[in-house]
């Protein structure tokens, strides 16, 4: 569901901050504590890690960390809307202190930003049910296997490429996928399944499984200017504790209605 924009977001974004000095007015870590305020870029668009409430506020997952960051730190919060694109020029000119919204590690982008600890991770596998045979993502490359897939989306050409003897059921939307495999009109679907929690949860009944050899594991830190050490290193702190505290692992469970597939765990390293 993700794969295809982040790749393109994180290239776009790359030779966009190229563009600007890296570091020119990103702001230390005691320049943002004597404003009082510190600044979070969250994309609204990519619910729940980012989305607007009743209020048009923009809330969700990042949000709720970030006002953990900031009550931890001591300063008012500043959330600022950003897109795909232009996240990474924003954090790198310092037009915010930091970043979120899945902002996976990548080798490209690490090269025009820092990156904290993990903050979560997302899983690219296979959603199925209890009773099925499949072990693997591999076994699903089988001429009776019924796979169910939102159209449009990354996962189909992966599916056309590596199980090409899989059937595809095409539909327009996860909520009709989801309900597909809860009626058993299809054996499995193949997608970061953390972001189906919610559509999951509708089917108490349905009894889940997602296999335990994933495709690929997202690792999603918060991304902040390059050489900006002081922020860094603290937000490192910061994480580590919301990880050992449990606050994370709650928070993710309230906006994606399941726990943290792959769980990050509190890790004490930089």
């Amino acid at each position: 569901m993700l794969k295809t924009v982040l790749k393109s977001a994180a290239i776009l974004a790359a030779a966009l901050a190229l563009l600007a000095p890296p570091n020119a007015e990103a702001r230390t870590l005691d320049e943002i504590m004597s404003a009082k305020k510190i600044r979070v870029g969250i994309n609204p668009t990519l619910p729940p890690l980012g989305t607007f409430n009743d209020k048009k506020e923009i809330d969700g997952f990042d949000a709720d960390i970030s006002r953990k960051i900031a009550e931890m730190l001591g300063v008012e919060l500043e959330i600022v809307q950003v897109g795909s694109p232009d996240r990474i020029p924003f954090v790198s000119t310092g037009k915010i202190d930091f970043v979120m919204g899945a902002i996976t590690r990548t080798p490209e982008r690490a090269k025009v930003i820092d990156y904290t600890v993990p903050v979560h991770t997302e899983l690219f596998g296979v959603l199925t049910v209890q009773g099925k045979p499949y072990k693997h993502w591999k076994d699903l490359n089988d001429a009776t296997v019924r796979m169910v897939q939102v159209r449009g989306t990354t996962p189909v050409p992966f599916i056309e490429k590596n199980l090409p003897k899989a059937q595809v059921t095409l539909l327009d939307n996860y909520p009709d996928v989801i309900r597909a495999l809860a009626q058993g009109r299809g054996d499995a679907m193949l997608d970061v399944v953390d972001f189906v929690g919610g559509h999951m949860n509708k089917y108490p009944d349905a009894k889940w499984k997602v296999l335990e050899t994933p495709i690929d594991i997202y690792y999603c830190p918060i991304g902040v200017a390059k050489g900006n050490f002081t922020l860094r290193d603290w937000l490192n702190v910061a994480i580590f504790e919301m990880h050992r505290s449990g606050f994370i692992k709650e928070t993710w469970k309230k906006w994606f209605g399941i726990d943290m597939l792959y769980d990050v765990g509190a890790t004490p390293y930089f």
